[in-house]
């Protein structure tokens, strides 16, 4: 059984630490090269069909700005 993930980003909270990139083992996340009001470099998905859902970026973002959601395909 496969998983789907998607995460859902509150862009105006991220500081662009680019913890979370570092812990994402398929790569699906990366530092935007937009920036939030706050003049950081957000974080945002490059690879979608690639996320696996496994939340390692929500658990080690330090400022709680990513949602998992995961489903079964």
């Amino acid at each position: 059984m496969a998983f789907q993930g998607t995460l859902v980003i509150d862009t105006e909270k991220c500081k662009g630490c680019g913890v979370c990139v570092e812990t994402c083992p398929n790569k699906v996340i990366a530092l935007s090269k937009k920036v939030n009001k706050k003049g950081y470099n957000y974080l945002e998905m490059v690879k979608e069909e690639a996320c696996i859902g496994c939340a390692n970026c929500a658990v080690i973002c330090p400022d709680g700005v990513i949602e998992v959601y995961r489903a079964k395909y």
